[in-house]
């Protein structure tokens, strides 16, 4: 009498070797609840406050979190002052049409010139709601990681040194990325 396994053939045993092995590496890689990753595509003010207002939140109540900013978003993270040079003429034109500085970003809805960025940044200060930059800094202090898409960057010309200083970010590409965010329990797109 044969055993159940010699009645297949090595081809059909290989093949079934091939697919357990690759439902136990499915199991040991299993969603990471306290992990939240985020996708900031956005660099209106608004936008970019509740992206950090998350973040700063998870990562306060121990989450890791790891904000991945591409086109606007990563714009948004420019320095205020004049551009690198060694640009081309579209490359400077993206640095014209997308200022630096996390103060000098706009709202998406009824920024009417300003004016009503200026009632928001009013309105924080007397209700005691951190600004961009004060969340910006609450992260860091958090350990929140930045990455930034390097496609994005070379797309609009921004050079690394144009970049706001901070100790936890990283550049890399949307392959790093979903890599990372297939092995968290929650993404979060901004």
């Amino acid at each position: 009498m044969t055993s159940t396994i010699e009645a297949f053939s090595p081809e059909t045993v290989a093949a079934l070797e091939q697919r357990i092995e690759g439902l136990e590496k499915r199991i040991e890689r299993t969603a990471d609840s306290n992990a939240l990753n985020m996708v900031v595509f956005s660099g209106e003010l608004d936008k970019l406050l509740a992206a950090f207002v998350i973040a700063t939140g998870a990562a306060a109540c121990g989450m890791r979190v790891s904000m991945f900013f591409s086109f606007w978003g990563a714009a948004s993270l420019k320095k205020e002052g004049p551009q690198t040079g060694g640009k081309s003429i579209v490359e400077r034109m993206f640095g014209w049409m997308l200022p630096g500085g996390l103060s000098r970003r706009k709202l998406s809805k009824l920024d009417m010139l300003g004016v009503g960025r200026q009632m928001m940044v009013r309105e924080m200060a007397k209700k005691n709601v951190a600004t961009l930059p004060e969340l910006v800094e609450a992260a860091k202090e958090l350990d929140v990681e930045i990455k930034i898409c390097e496609m994005s960057m070379s797309l609009m010309g921004i050079r690394p040194e144009e970049i706001i200083d901070y100790p936890n970010m990283s550049y890399c590409g949307v392959a790093s990325f979903v890599e990372q965010s297939s092995s968290s329990n929650t993404t979060l797109f901004i």
